[in-house]
């Protein structure tokens, strides 16, 4: 229960991608974690841990092994959730009302945004001089809502983003103060804005619940309840002797990852690049490095829902608290195989953790992530997994109190693992 109570306090603090790879930043900072610059070469030592960020919305952290380094063990999530995105000159006004406006970002479930209290988050670029500095902004304070329609005036089946999902910011006497009420939450004066990316983002806090305390709801679990345990369980995980651990958070998997920061860039294939260099070692080092390492894509799966239980693949039906899901699809949505498969599961076992399986029904095309996107630039034994919850996609979703510890317990094996592939295909986890 410690973990879910402080995944939600993390989440509450974290209302973007931005304000995410932050928190993250600070956590890996207060353990002793150095940050390097993408902009410049820096020698790595041995045993020490290091994290890089690009454009402050995706991070990744490693822990170089104490010997010779022989491979990769690591877990990719993604920080970034359905919302809406803020467009430039974003005052929509009236004699009545002072509307803002915003598009969606990603595949969400647009009727359950409205009528919730919503704010404004994001990054600002400012001018300092002949600088240009990044600064985040959190206007915390329930500033937006999305008005339904009374059903006596019209029953909406299909939202209209241009005008049944626009947000109102004030009355009349609003005008003007949209940007005045960013610059005054960032701390900054208005004409100093040069630019910005802002989302829209729920402001209800997430609790506990259920006869048993068995369950908890909140904004952005998909896919942050994925990304807050890999990091606790990186950081958690002890030292390895030949095995760097690394932990990628990264941004835009919601809308395709095919940006500089998303799985689909050279992020995580520049950074592991990086780290075989900074050690002596060559290309064909680097190859054999990732030969001998795996890599966890983890991004929440889809509970039995208690309404639509038909909706389940007849043989497979995730329970939320009762373990790890490792997802499996045909048309290689998922990347998982029958080694990957077989290797996250020698992780459970060795943890003591549940494993649970998801397939769609075969009649339902469903979801992908982020995990074959990035192998397309690191190929490698990749499994995806997810922990289970409801209403994927929603700006509140459902999950269960102990799935998040299961996920925690897990890692802390997988970090320290390492891999030895022989001809034939066969294949040894060794367990520190």
């Amino acid at each position: 229960m410690t973990y879910t109570k402080n995944l939600i306090d993390f989440i509450g603090h974290s209302p973007t991608c931005y304000h995410v790879a932050e928190n993250m930043a600070m956590m890996l900072t207060a353990a002793g974690y150095t940050e390097l610059s993408e902009a410049e070469n820096q020698p790595l030592e041995a045993g020490k841990g290091y994290f890089v960020r690009r454009n402050m919305s995706s991070i990744i952290a490693f822990r170089m092994p104490l010997d010779a380094l022989g491979g990769f063990m690591i877990c990719a999530s993604h920080d970034d959730s359905p919302s809406f995105k803020i467009k430039d000159n974003a005052e929509l006004d009236s004699p009545m009302y002072v509307r803002i406006n915003a598009e969606p970002y990603g595949g969400m479930i647009q009727g359950a945004w409205l009528d919730r209290p919503l704010s404004v988050a994001g990054k600002l670029l400012v001018r300092d001089g002949t600088r240009m500095v990044t600064k985040l902004v959190n206007v915390e304070k329930n500033c937006l809502m999305m008005p339904n329609v009374a059903p006596h005036m019209a029953r909406i089946k299909d939202y209209n983003p241009a005008c049944d999902l626009v947000p109102l910011f004030g009355d009349g006497s609003a005008k003007g103060k949209f940007y005045e009420t960013v610059a005054a939450a960032a701390g900054v004066k208005r004409e100093d804005i040069l630019s910005s990316d802002l989302f829209l983002y729920n402001r209800e806090k997430g609790y506990v619940w259920g006869t048993n305390d068995e369950f908890f709801s909140c904004p952005q679990l998909d896919d942050l309840q994925c990304a807050y345990a890999s990091m606790v369980g990186f950081l958690e995980s002890g030292a390895s002797a030949h095995t760097a651990a690394v932990c990628a958070v990264l941004d835009n998997e919601e809308v395709g990852s095919t940006t500089k920061q998303g799985a689909a860039s050279t992020f995580l294939c520049d950074t592991l690049h990086r780290i075989v260099y900074a050690v002596g070692g060559t290309e064909s080092d680097y190859m054999a490095a990732v030969a001998r390492s795996m890599m966890v894509s983890a991004d929440n799966a889809h509970a039995v829902h208690p309404n639509h239980p038909e909706y389940a693949d007849p043989t497979h039906k995730p329970e939320m608290n009762k373990g790890i899901v490792i997802k499996h699809n045909a048309s290689q949505k998922y990347t998982t195989d029958a080694v990957s498969a077989a290797f996250f599961e020698a992780v459970c076992k060795k943890a003591e953790v549940p494993v649970q399986y998801f397939f769609n029904r075969s009649d339902m095309g469903g979801g992908s992530t982020l995990g074959n996107i990035a192998n397309t630039q690191v190929s490698l034994n990749t499994v995806d997994i997810g922990l289970p919850q409801l209403a994927m996609h929603s700006p509140f979703e459902t999950a269960g109190t102990k799935d998040t510890g299961y996920f925690i317990r897990a890692l802390r094996v997988f970090y320290t693992a390492s891999i030895k592939a022989d001809l034939g295909g066969t294949y040894e986890m060794i367990f520190a």
